[in-house]
């Protein structure tokens, strides 16, 4: 009996010694990472496989890449706190190896999944903050692949924050250095960055075209870059389904809703055949802005309620989901159901507040960190160049005293300044009050301070010191000026002297002598005090109107730029369009 009981536990020693980790070849370990990289995107659960196999290794290198990997994972299924704890685990198991170009090569790869992970929370500082890092250590090795990886990422954050043109730039730049590396890739890695520059192209160059209407090439070059997406994607349902949704929104943008319509129910279609839950809310939120675009409420309901419903279900209060409970809310409202349309609207103002104030942080966060990033690649090559460590801190600590001295002056400054603004603003905002109360609209054109003349106003003066005409005709074009008031003409970017006399069928000279005589003022400061008094009404009235950018304001009022038009909004209020809105 003693004998069978030894026999026994010898065997269950032996399983059990059996079952403890064991290193893996350098072979599997490339085969695992491999495998985790081509499932990541597509199929999470399959890539958790693969990562946990790797974790089964006893090598602190094998370790910290499953765990970096694993973290990554946890990331996308939304478990944040497991996500967190993995990503910690992979540094530990990291700080164990011995330094080498190995280690450093593996730092990168972490930083790029820290990144990846920060970009998924929305953290898109922070997602910048990883990649810079990370880059800093692939220059270092001269890794070209990962150089270009974390070159892309950068470019997929400035587009997140609205920085399309500098997005469009860099990734032109990169797709250049990606075909002259053909060679260092292979075909499936080749195609994947070919695919996630294309699209990220596509998206910078559609939501350029949402910033300014008027330059319709930009949704033909979106067009061109989402279908150069799809041709790269046919092994990337996520870049593919995007693409293919984006390409839909052209057709949408263009009004062929007809083509927009068949493109959004293939995109379902695709999802549903490979068993996906990528794009789903995207491409049913996207038919139900289109159906309630061409007023079949009905229909758009039934897309929008199921993307509330999911997003619920999944706990991921995105933009779809904001969106679709704004239209909801228009929609109950056209029917006539009060308290579904309030349920809605009270969704949507509660999370857009957040949303808007979060992605105007990352934004400001991130261009600052780009500037300074320039900052850090120049202190770098001054190391190496100098090798004079001690030269570089006295310079350091004479910057931080300018900059403590600098930063104090302004604030005083600042300070001063506001308070006078302060004063300025409230007396225009009661000033406007009062006129909307006796609707006085015309009171808007009389402006009891009279800025001092440019030199070409004292010129015109001069010129026209003996110009002389009837009443009768003055009051013609006063009464043909205030017609365009009226109709709002001043809002065109072309309303000009010369346009504006060519429409009341009089001469420049006319025009600017009656414009100077009953106004007191140039034909260009007349023109600039009606948009800016319009943009001040609008502010006060239209509380959605404030929530606009600098830019559209200026666009919205025919200003070329958003620099000039900041200008003359200051010089009229005494503080900056954004000011003006936050403190009514």
């Amino acid at each position: 009996m003693r004998l069978i009981i030894s026999f026994l536990l010898f065997l269950v020693l032996n399983i059990t010694f059996g079952q403890q980790k064991k290193e893996l070849t350098e072979e599997e370990y490339l085969l695992l990472k491999d495998k985790f990289r081509l499932n990541a995107n597509i199929n999470v659960d399959s890539a958790f496989v693969y990562a946990n196999k790797m974790a089964q290794s006893n090598n602190n290198k094998h370790l910290a890449f499953a765990n970096g990997s694993l973290s990554y994972l946890f990331q996308l299924k939304n478990n944040i706190s497991k996500s967190k704890e993995k990503y910690l685990l992979a540094f530990k198991y990291m700080d164990k190896m011995p330094e080498s170009p190995d280690k450093m090569r593996l730092k990168s790869y972490l930083y790029n999944y820290g990144g990846l992970i920060e970009y998924k929370r929305g953290n898109y500082s922070k997602a910048l903050d990883n990649y810079q890092q990370g880059m800093k250590l692939s220059l270092q090795l001269d890794d070209i692949i990962q150089i270009v990886k974390f070159k892309g990422n950068i470019a997929f954050v400035n587009e997140a924050v609205g920085n399309y043109q500098l997005a469009i730039k860099n990734l032109r730049q990169l797709d250049i250095v990606v075909d002259q590396n053909e060679n260092l890739y292979t075909k499936e890695q080749f195609n994947t960055i070919k695919s996630n520059n294309y699209v990220t192209l596509g998206g910078s160059y559609e939501s350029s075209y949402i910033k300014n209407q008027s330059k319709k090439y930009l949704l033909d070059s979106a067009a061109y870059f989402y279908k150069k997406t799809i041709s790269y994607s046919q092994n990337i349902p996520l870049n593919k389904i995007g693409a293919k949704i984006s390409l839909g929104n052209v057709y949408y943008l263009k009004r062929d809703f007809k083509n927009a319509e068949k493109t959004y129910y293939d995109i379902i279609f695709i999802i549903k055949q490979n068993n996906l839950n990528i794009g789903i809310t995207t491409a049913n939120y996207n038919l139900g802005n289109l159906y309630y675009e061409t007023k079949k409420y009905d229909k758009a309901l039934v897309f929008l309620k199921r993307v509330d419903s999911i997003s619920l279900a999944n706990n991921s209060k995105d933009e779809n989901f904001l969106k679709a409970n704004y239209y909801l809310a228009k929609i109950y409202n056209i029917k006539k159901e009060p308290e579904l349309a309030y349920k809605h609207s009270k969704i949507y103002l509660d999370n857009y507040e957040k949303s808007e104030a979060k992605l105007s942080n990352e934004a400001l966060e991130v261009n600052f960190k780009l500037g300074t990033g320039d900052l850090s690649d120049e202190m770098v090559s001054i190391q190496k160049k100098y090798e004079n460590e001690v030269l570089l801190n006295k310079a350091l600590k004479v910057f931080y005293v300018l900059l403590v001295i600098g930063i104090v002056f302004l604030l005083i400054k600042n300070i001063r300044d506001k308070n006078k603004a302060h004063k300025k603003m409230n007396a225009l905002i009661e000033e406007f009050k009062a006129n909307l109360e006796k609707k006085e609209t015309e009171s808007l054109l009389k402006i009891e301070v009279r800025e001092t003349l440019d030199v070409e106003d004292v010129q015109f003066k001069k010129e026209n010191v003996n110009l002389s005409i009837d009443e009768a005709k003055e009051n013609k074009i006063v009464e043909k000026l205030l017609a365009l008031e009226n109709k709002l003409e001043y809002l065109n970017a072309d309303f000009t002297l010369q346009y504006v006399a060519k429409k009341i069928k009089t001469n420049t000279t006319y025009l600017s002598y009656v414009v100077n005589k009953r106004f007191g003022k140039s034909f260009g400061e007349y023109s600039n005090e009606l948009k800016i008094n319009y943009v001040i009404n609008e502010m006060i009235t239209n509380h959605m109107y404030r929530k606009y950018s600098t830019q559209a304001i200026a666009e919205s009022v025919g200003f070329k730029n958003a620099v000039s038009f900041a200008k003359s909004f200051r010089k009229r209020t005494g503080v900056s369009p954004a000011q003006f809105a936050s403190n009514i």
